[in-house]
């Protein structure tokens, strides 16, 4: 596609920025997934139709035409289109004097829908539900959806360029196309972000929108910034008022190893008032981000390692600056799976505080077959003194199909 036609998509790409609500299976058209559902077993010959509650046979949908994009006009999907699945159900226990301590289950379920329109963009569509994050909250699973339907993030990404990529999307993060130096496939919520979790700018709220932008510069490096705001916020995007989150990274890549230096700035989102005068605390990240491979998976893991420093503009607000660390080790072939095991800060930790909580974990994955991992682990995160410090016991089966 050339540079004054990508130009022109971009645009439509906005409309993505919509915020995504929740999808229930009460709400969808049955009687056209019914008709649709003949269409393709070749019982008849109806589409849907747009424009009405009725299917018509003679107007062709626009959105399945062309033998490009999710579906194809025959009622298939086009050959650009690929879903993959996956579940994760996780059992287990936390022991700790703000948990229950009792043995609990919880599940998360994704669709991951993926297209191309010109062999060198990407339309994706992530569906999620989930259930029992509350009990097991350090379990990383898309499970807070209540067993509900929901569209997780949807996102569009072409190149500009040879050397440049553009990603646009509704609850992506904005550092979808960073570099972050980091190769440790934690178990856990917090060791798994590699030390740099602000500075990731993950979201300001759950519909919040995103988009993000790479560039090649050759050799190995490469150099990313990233958005991310409030996108069904009256406050608008991009304004004082509004939450915003704003990156870049640069980052290098070798054989065997690589590094990337990340800033972020995230406005407060609650306003501050004085006798003076009123403001929003923003906070400057600063990352840094490493990781080494040894040339032999086996007896020496991979080492990653992350540090991240925040400071907040106005100290008057009662925030404090922070910092955040991790180290994390890992063996690909520790048998027939793969070993981890990680230690860090209990995110991050204020700097005027005199105790430093730390977080541990040790996970082991292990394929039982080509569709089915399982991965036992265990974790410790350090509480405030006069607090039991919590450990977390559990086992995950992942299937993938």
């Amino acid at each position: 596609m050339k540079l004054f036609q990508r130009m022109l998509v971009a645009p439509a790409a906005l409309g993505l920025l919509a915020p995504m609500t929740a999808i229930n299976a009460t709400e969808a058209n049955l009687e056209g997934i019914s008709s649709y559902t003949k269409d393709v077993v070749g019982i008849s010959h109806n589409t849907f139709n747009n424009n009405s509650s009725t299917p018509d046979a003679l107007a062709p949908n626009p959105l399945l035409a062309g033998g490009e994009g999710m579906s194809s006009y025959d009622g298939g999907f086009s050959e650009t289109t690929t879903a993959t699945f996956s579940a994760d159900s996780v059992i287990g226990a936390v022991d700790g004097s703000t948990t229950s301590e009792a043995v609990s289950a919880i599940y998360g379920f994704q669709i991951d829908l993926s297209t191309s329109f010109t062999g060198e963009d990407t339309f994706a569509v992530s569906l999620d539900a989930g259930s029992g994050a509350a009990a097991l909250g350090e379990a990383d699973l898309n499970s807070t959806t209540a067993d509900a339907l929901v569209v997780d993030g949807i996102s569009y990404q072409f190149p500009v360029g040879d050397k440049t990529q553009v990603v646009l999307g509704d609850s992506i993060d904005g550092s979808t196309l960073f570099s972050t130096a980091c190769v440790y496939g934690g178990f856990t919520n917090t060791l798994d972000d590699c030390g740099n979790a602000s500075s990731a700018i993950a979201g300001a709220t759950a519909n919040s929108v995103g988009a993000s932008a790479s560039y090649d510069i050759g050799g190995g490096w490469t150099a990313a910034v990233g958005y991310n705001g409030e996108g069904s916020s009256t406050d608008g995007l991009l304004t004082k008022a509004g939450q915003d989150l704003y990156a870049g990274q640069v980052a290098y890549t070798a054989d065997s190893y690589g590094i990337s230096l990340t800033m972020a700035n995230i406005e407060s989102a609650t306003l501050t008032q004085t006798a003076v005068n009123e403001y929003y605390a923003d906070t400057t990240y600063y990352a840094v981000n490493a990781y080494w491979t040894p040339e032999e998976t086996g007896v020496v893991p991979s080492i990653s390692v992350g540090f991240e420093n925040g400071n907040v503009e106005a100290v008057e607000s009662g925030q404090s600056d922070t910092n955040q660390w991790f180290v994390g080790f890992q063996w690909d072939e520790a048998g027939p799976g793969t070993l981890g095991a990680a230690i860090g800060s209990n995110g991050a930790q204020a700097t005027d505080n005199t105790e430093d909580l730390s977080m541990y974990e040790v996970f082991y994955s292990y394929p039982l077959n080509d569709g089915v991992t399982i991965t036992p682990a265990i974790y410790v995160q350090d509480q405030a003194t006069g607090t039991d410090d919590i450990t977390g016991v559990m086992v995950k089966t992942s299937f993938a199909f």
